[in-house]
């Protein structure tokens, strides 16, 4: 029996990930993205624009087992996200369509965006999604799409992602950043690799012949107030300095809880934002 196959359509930082993870445990593994120079070695690329109707030259002719939805918006308005995450999505659903081809099951990855709340709620698959800007209502938009379409779809939504490259927050810290402490300004987070990782973990489950839902958080296990860990960096980093003036730039506040992913068995490789940053600032992760 042949290893199963799965197309990242998207195989940027995250997708990357997820194809090298794949390709070790043995799966076939083709990735799309406009330019392929930097598709990890040994997976099977396929050049293409999203924002063409268009088929690539180069899609697969064998029907993928699984198809992974892994894009980011290149243009950081209302126009981009709709291009990037509902016409682009569209447009993938109608090429396998051209092809008459029918993968297993589709992941989505959408963002923990699609919630509003803000007095630090504990959030989970089956909260009110009723957000309050461009950015939430068109994924909830793209969200419809993959789980009306023919193929079986399961949504992940991604809390905030850092890792190497994603480094913001150790930026603004460096740099004597201030958060207001009350009330708590409670923030998710999620590495880049344990986001890969539960994709893969979702797809190697489905494989496997385990039910998936239709929806799962992406979280590790402690989401916590900006301010105590601004305050951990601040001490691992041996910051001492503040900057005038207090920066805070998200407004949301909630608490996503990774309960059902972890039901299915999954378990984040960095569990808490220390394990995770830690491993960034020691260069190993």
């Amino acid at each position: 029996m042949s290893a199963p196959s799965v197309l990242v359509v998207g195989c940027g930082d995250v997708g990357g990930r997820l194809a090298k993870q794949m390709l070790a445990d043995g799966w076939q593994v083709s990735g799309l993205r406009r330019s392929i120079g930097h598709i990890p070695e040994g997976v099977k690329g396929v050049a293409g624009d999203m924002f063409d109707s268009r088929c690539p030259d180069t899609w697969p002719v064998a029907a993928p087992d699984y198809l992974v939805y892994c894009v980011a918006a290149s243009q950081h308005d209302q126009a981009g996200y709709q291009a990037a995450y509902v016409e682009g999505l569209r447009h993938v659903l109608s090429w396998l369509a051209e092809r008459g081809q029918q993968p297993r099951r589709l992941l989505f990855v959408s963002s923990s965006g699609v919630y509003a709340q803000q007095e630090g709620e504990w959030i989970d698959e089956n909260s009110v999604t009723e957000p309050h800007n461009y950015t939430g209502t068109v994924m909830l938009e793209a969200e419809r799409l993959a789980l009306a379409s023919s193929i079986p779809a399961t949504i992940v939504r991604l809390t905030g992602i850092y890792g190497p490259g994603r480094e913001w927050l150790l930026s603004q810290v460096r740099q004597g950043y201030r958060v207001t402490e009350e009330p708590p300004l409670y923030a998710n987070r999620i590495h880049a690799d344990d986001a890969a990782g539960l994709l893969a973990f979702l797809l190697k489950a489905d494989a496997q012949g385990q039910a998936l839902e239709d929806c799962y958080i992406g979280v590790d296990d402690a989401p916590a107030a900006l301010a105590e860990v601004v305050a951990w960096l601040r001490q691992y980093m041996g910051v001492t300095h503040w900057s005038e003036q207090e920066r805070v730039r998200r407004t949301g506040s909630k608490r996503c809880s990774n309960a059902r992913a972890r039901a299915l068995g999954w378990v984040p490789q960095y569990p808490s934002y220390q394990e995770g940053y830690a491993a960034i600032l020691e260069g190993k992760g």
